[in-house]
């Protein structure tokens, strides 16, 4: 799948985009020209040699604060996303094959989720266990895993209907061999799928609950924190948000691009574009001219 992802324009670009994005999360701090956390008399500069985007309102270097919060924001949304994925996919797995009473009990649950506002609730166990990202991306990744439970139930039930799942159970397989053998290879790409969109949405709620001085104690610099104090001082700096904004912006973008580029190489669609690559190959060496002396 990994080659097939890569083969489309859109799937290496949402890849770049990511690994430099990651990139920053892991280089980030020792990339940062100057101290992130450091003040000075020169507020509001514009951008310099010295100071690439600026000051900020307390003399800090903007570009070295977003170096540095991109870490923030990088390790909130795969911390939401995996949480997901771990609280979603496995109860969506075995409510196919562990009777009626742990489906009507999952299904219960996960419409409970849905129904719950995430961010409104990552503020109350804030409030309740203190200012903390880790736990309130724990709660919003159980919040949003309601996805991955769907998307899973939905390709076993495919899965287990056919007819050769049906003839290993009849001769005797276990459950976890079938779901080891036959039902985890197709649930794959759509969970892929729904954890590279659950990426994007981690992005959003970590850089929302930041924006409202949630989950992070300043002075520690985030995107969504950066994007907030900027607001405040438009009128010396009108441009000031946009680095943050757009940082935050091409990083969902490219998680959704990821996403639609899995989603077209997986499944059918996914087959479909490997066999029309395999016939366009074979016709190229067809039609490819044999060299002088090349045949007898």
């Amino acid at each position: 799948m990994v080659r097939r992802v890569l083969s489309l324009t859109s799937g290496r670009i949402a890849v770049v985009i990511l690994a430099v994005i990651a990139l920053l999360a892991i280089l980030g701090p020792w990339l940062a020209p100057q101290d992130p956390l450091a003040t000075s008399d020169n507020t509001l500069a514009a951008a310099s040699g010295a100071h690439w985007l600026g000051t900020d309102y307390l003399g800090r270097d903007v570009f070295s604060r977003l170096l540095d919060g991109s870490r923030v924001s990088v390790l909130g949304s795969l911390e939401v996303a995996l949480t997901a994925l771990a609280v979603g996919v496995v109860p969506g797995i075995l409510s196919v094959y562990l009777g009626r009473v742990f489906e009507w009990l999952t299904l219960r649950l996960a419409d409970t989720l849905v129904a719950l506002p995430f961010l409104l609730f990552a503020v109350a166990v804030i409030a309740l266990l203190g200012n903390g990202l880790t736990q309130a991306m724990l709660v919003t990744g159980a919040l949003v895993s309601p996805l991955f439970y769907r998307v899973s139930r939905a390709a076993t039930l495919a899965v287990a209907r056919s007819p050769y799942v049906e003839a290993a159970l009849i001769s005797g397989a276990s459950t976890g061999w079938v779901v080891r053998r036959h039902v985890w290879v197709k649930v794959l790409p759509p969970i892929a799928v729904a954890l590279a969109q659950t990426i994007g949405v981690g992005f959003v709620i970590v850089s929302s609950l930041t924006f409202l001085g949630i989950g992070v104690q300043p002075p520690a610099p985030t995107w969504g924190g950066l994007l907030a104090s900027d607001l405040g001082y438009l009128s010396h700096q009108p441009w000031a948000p946009v680095p943050p904004a757009l940082l935050i912006m091409v990083t969902v973008w490219a998680s959704n691009l990821l996403a639609d580029a899995i989603r077209d190489v997986s499944g059918e669609a996914g087959r479909t574009l490997a066999d029309n690559r395999t016939v366009r190959a074979n016709r190229l060496g067809k039609d490819r001219p044999v060299p002088a002396g090349g045949a007898r």
